[in-house]
């Protein structure tokens, strides 16, 4: 029955094309295609232009605009691509729209307008609350904006809809780190190189970590360190108190690292079972990192961190294993 289908279309298309001018045809799907597969490999120019045709046959084609919207941002053209978003949120396709109102945010965002960058990501969480990746963009639109305490917020539930995701992570110790929140930065840090032990971002990861035990905070842009609230400065002066205590042992390279994490990932984790009210950095970092401090796998893991290897072994069976809360 579909070829009788399609063949009707065909022809009812031709004797009355003027009357059918924004229908769906396969040749815009064709064209939606080509545009995609050409996309695919970077020849984005040659993709436009194919969105365009499509667009051309079908004005209203949601897909086609926001394909047009994504091939232009991914060309550095992304503010010629708002208006066909635009369009598309508008359209009656729910997953199209929230995937426009991010691609819209990430726009704005990387355009330095990050109110209407966040503007967009929080129309496009009100759509789909379950959706991890708007919440990361739009946790890094308030850190690109140095509003540090909204991004913490938007990483955390970034990280409760997708606890395996490492840029979420990165994002979380990232921004309590110019919190002046060293304890949550450095189990954040070490929370993600569990994820991501290798590469670029791993070595930034552990230079941060080396940061935060030698007393390092990050100023704001006029200079001044980000007050501490009481249990961010209680936390903060037992980190000092045990990377002091190493250093007074004579303790040298991965011997100090882990006699470091494994007392604060100690003294984390007793504090936090004491509470009866948990936190989400708590519940998922310092009662999981207690965990690691309490088996044997603290040697590998600091070996892992400061080498910036591969997680094997004993080490990868316990992170495979031990569940998380949150």
């Amino acid at each position: 029955m579909k070829k009788p289908f399609k063949f009707l279309v065909v022809l009812t298309l031709f004797f009355y094309c003027g009357n059918y001018a924004f229908a769906q045809t396969p040749s815009v799907t064709d064209l939606i295609n080509e545009g995609n597969k050409l996309q695919g490999q970077k020849k984005y120019d040659e993709a436009i232009a194919k969105f365009n045709e499509a667009l051309k046959i079908d004005p209203e084609n949601a897909n086609a605009e926001y394909e047009l919207a994504y091939a232009l941002f991914a060309n550095k053209k992304g503010l010629e691509g708002i208006p066909y978003l635009e369009k598309v949120v508008k359209s009656t396709h729910k997953g199209l729209i929230v995937a426009a109102y991010s691609l819209m945010g990430t726009i704005y965002d990387e355009a330095h307008q990050p109110q209407k960058a966040i503007d967009a990501f929080n129309e496009g969480i009100k759509l789909a609350p379950g959706h991890p990746q708007i919440y990361y963009n739009q946790g890094l639109a308030y850190f690109r904006n140095q509003q540090y305490a909204e991004a913490e917020l938007d990483a955390i539930e970034a990280i409760k809809h997708d606890p395996k995701n490492a840029s979420n992570q990165r994002l979380y110790a990232l921004v309590t780190f110019h919190q002046n929140k060293r304890v949550n930065a450095l189990l954040g840090f070490c929370s993600f190189l569990l994820i991501e032990p290798t590469g670029p971002r791993a070595t930034e990861a552990y230079t941060n970590i080396q940061s935060i035990l030698k007393g390092g905070v990050l100023k704001d842009d006029k200079g001044n360190v980000p007050k501490e609230d009481k249990e961010s400065a209680a936390m903060n002066a037992g980190l000092t108190a045990i990377v002091a205590a190493g250093q007074a042992k004579k303790l040298l390279a991965t011997d100090l690292l882990e006699y470091e994490l494994k007392g604060i990932f100690t003294q984390t984790g007793q504090a936090s079972e004491k509470k009866t009210d948990k936190t989400f950095f708590d519940k998922f970092f310092a009662d999981y990192l207690y965990k690691l401090a309490q088996s044997n796998n603290m040697p590998p893991f600091t070996h892992m961190v400061a080498e910036h290897t591969p997680i094997t072994g004993d080490l990868k069976d316990w992170v495979d294993n031990m569940e998380r809360g949150f």
